[in-house]
């Protein structure tokens, strides 16, 4: 196929997840549908092709993605995410690597919740909010832990803490409805998307108006193609994009959104992710709490095959 041709090949490749007409045994040319449990599987190589293409068409016309979308800013937004649970620590060793965020240049940080109690999450969000100062963004990153009462609850007690979102704060399983109920009863905005794998969940979440920050991840999800899919649809209806991980990635999105995206999420913690931060060369960089953009085409980065064979699994 046509490789510049990427919404065909998203198509194509997407097909692969539903039955087709003539297709049972694969007599139209292509493979079987799929079973459900590869999933997601599939799409996330759907995600890796996609991007590629993405990758190639920049590169095809001399120009970074971030311009083939009709972007201009070469610096974007950034946040830190870290927090994550350490056994054992204590509840307030978190804010020592938000003050190194924070001297970093950050002006948004996002912290790991939900796995403790109420009464001890409120401590180590205290400790953070204490150590960054009220001029900083803070947002809460749940993954999922809560029904919508216990949310409520939640979300209550954090209040005080001038919280900026809720991230993924209820239960893999709750639909739209459950959070129409839990935004009307939290005194802080919601975020979701980045476990939802296509447009069409999403669409649900943002059409229901309980979010107000659109999560996706094109790594995830079907690539950079159903990303865009997303955030024109998320701009049209007034929801803010926040895509999750992905840096390198969605730093060009951002900057093609301007005003309609929040900014791009960032692993502030070096050691926490060392694949992240060594296998790519070049292309974004993060300094000073921005996004820096190269006008290297396409996504303007190479990979470091020493880092990839540093941590190649024989597994």
């Amino acid at each position: 196929m046509d490789p510049l041709g990427h919404t065909e090949v998203w198509q194509r490749l997407f097909s692969l997840t539903s039955p087709r007409p003539g297709d049972i045994g694969g007599w139209d040319g292509m493979p079987p549908p799929l079973p459900r449990n590869q999933r997601p599987q599939i799409m996330a190589a759907i995600g890796g092709i996609d991007i590629a293409l993405w990758d190639l068409k920049g590169k095809a016309v001399g120009l970074p993605v971030f311009r083939l979308l009709g972007g201009t800013r070469t610096e974007v937004f950034t946040y830190a995410t870290g927090g994550y649970y350490l056994e054992g620590e204590p509840l307030h060793r978190c804010a020592d690597q938000y003050a190194r965020f924070v001297a970093d240049g950050y002006r948004a940080v996002k912290l790991k919740t939900g796995a403790l109690s109420i009464a001890d999450e409120v401590r180590r969000v205290r400790a953070v909010r204490e150590v960054i100062g009220p001029d900083v963004k803070l947002m809460l990153d749940m993954n999922a832990p809560y029904d919508v009462q216990g949310c409520i609850r939640f979300a209550q007690a954090m209040a005080p803490y001038d919280i900026f979102w809720l991230e993924e704060p209820l239960h893999w399983y709750l639909q739209p409805a459950d959070y129409v109920a839990l935004a009307a009863a939290s005194p802080i905005p919601l975020a979701h998307g980045e476990r939802e794998w296509h447009r069409y969940t999403v669409r649900d979440f943002i059409d229901s108006g309980a979010i107000r920050f659109v999560q996706f991840d094109s790594t995830r999800a079907a690539g950079f193609t159903e990303s865009l899919r997303i955030a024109h649809y998320a701009e049209q209806r007034g929801v803010i994009i926040a895509p999750h991980s992905a840096l390198h990635i969605h730093a060009h999105l951002v900057s093609a959104f301007g005003d309609a995206a929040f900014g791009a999420e960032a692993i502030g913690d070096y050691e926490r992710h060392p694949i992240h931060h060594g296998v790519h060369r070049g292309g974004a960089e993060v300094k000073d709490g921005m996004v820096h953009l190269t006008e290297a085409p396409g996504f303007g980065m190479d990979i470091d095959w020493d880092c990839v064979e540093r941590f190649r699994s024989d597994g």
